[in-house]
């Protein structure tokens, strides 16, 4: 029995899945177990931002593993590999965020911001905005999407509330003397790849100021290079910088790692035991995203990011042309990027067309298909994936 049968006669777990066998993977090409290849412009979720089984990670992994995985008493001792993580993290990011705490997901790292944004405020309520997603823990699930999605979970949380994403007014209207933090993703991501005007984000931050407020930006998806700046809100008129950072996804290349960054404001009013963490600043963690980091930092791979964003761009827009019934939009920034599908059931008939043509892609909420290829995308890739896309476009509507 292969791989697809054996999991299906356990039916041990609750998602769908593709009917695909993944079982190893290069650059930006998986093959699955019969030996088929696939251009993966997914990077799992954004993950794998050198691509698969980058020769840089592999050589971290091995060398970090020989000598210690986990610390004795974890973060209670000092870390060779955390040390030189913290060193090349101060390097990129904005200079007021002092502080910096390791964890495991993009959904522990906003998990713990809103729990500490609480704390430190004293105020309970927390804005977020409709579409968006920071995980699936309890407190970020409470601000994530809208209150209908988290209604199927949870008792509506009286202290959550939701405004349009990039409605500045919205905003303003819920923000109260009450409110501990507003959470924002400087580019929506789940939510479709939406990006606001370039001042939202320095408004909501005055705002923020005005109401006593903390501003945490979620840059688990947007971060480390993902939008052709090292992080997105450098697209922004931000003045300051915001009081919480999180980060996730690229930081590591794959690795499952993630962390977040507060200013000294905040720092200061953190106690000893507000947060910890069993992995939190793991060693053979700490390694590989010091690597990744430092790769991404020295080789300037923001640049080639916005060359490669743009010239994709122009393949999708031409594309939306050719297909005007089928492809409504297509918007980006970077190397993350979306195709805006006239009706919601498009989305999963052109993501498995696609599949069977041997390209991968992300199907989004709202009638998107979302694309995330590695940072270090060619462009002969690029063109492939475009010709891909064409061919199986054209096999779910006639050309009008």
């Amino acid at each position: 029995m292969n791989t697809i049968g054996v999991e299906d006669k356990l039916g041990i777990t609750f998602c769908d899945r593709q009917a695909i066998s993944i079982d190893r993977g290069e650059g930006v090409y998986v093959w699955d177990e019969a030996g088929k290849q696939y251009l993966d412009f997914t990077s799992g979720w954004g993950v794998t931002c050198l691509g698969h089984s980058h020769p840089l990670i592999i050589k971290t992994i091995y060398a970090q593993a020989q000598k210690i995985i986990q610390n004795p008493n974890s973060g209670f001792t000092y870390s060779p590999s955390r040390a030189a993580l913290l060193s090349v993290l101060k390097s990129v990011l904005p200079e007021n965020l002092s502080k910096v705490f390791f964890a495991n997901s993009g959904a522990e790292a906003n998990d713990a911001a809103i729990k500490l944004a609480r704390k430190v405020t004293g105020r309970s309520k927390i804005v977020s905005t409709v579409g968006s997603f920071h995980g699936r823990t309890f407190n970020t699930l409470t601000v994530s999407g809208g209150i209908e999605n988290t209604a199927r979970y949870l008792p509506t949380m009286v202290d959550t509330h939701f405004v349009t994403f990039a409605d500045v007014a919205a905003m303003k209207a819920a923000l109260d003397d009450t409110t501990a933090a507003v959470i924002l993703e400087p580019i929506q991501g789940e939510g479709g790849v939406r990006i606001p005007a370039q001042e939202y984000l320095s408004k909501v931050s005055n705002l923020c100021r005005e109401f006593g407020a903390l501003l945490i930006v979620d840059e688990v998806q947007t971060g480390f290079c993902r939008t052709g700046k090292f992080f997105a809100l450098d697209h922004s008129k931000l003045v300051q910088s915001p009081d919480i950072l999180t980060m996730g996804k690229g930081i590591a290349g794959g690795f499952p790692f993630a962390a977040f960054a507060v200013s000294a404001e905040v720092d200061a009013k953190i106690q000893k035991g507000d947060h910890g963490g069993t992995y939190c600043g793991n060693p053979l963690g700490c390694a590989v995203a010091a690597a990744v980091v430092q790769h991404l930092r020295d080789k300037r791979i923001h640049k080639r990011v916005a060359v490669m964003g743009k010239l994709m761009m122009s393949g999708l827009e031409s594309l939306q042309r050719k297909y005007p019934l089928l492809i409504r939009s297509v918007r980006g920034e970077g190397l993350l990027l979306a195709l805006q599908m006239s009706a919601d059931e498009s989305v999963q008939l052109l993501s498995q067309t696609c599949l069977e043509r041997g390209l991968l892609v992300t199907p989004t909420r709202n009638g998107v298909i979302r694309l995330l290829p590695s940072l270090l995308l060619e462009r002969r890739e690029m063109e492939q994936g475009i010709q891909t896309l064409d061919a199986a476009l054209a096999a779910v509507v006639p050309l009008q």
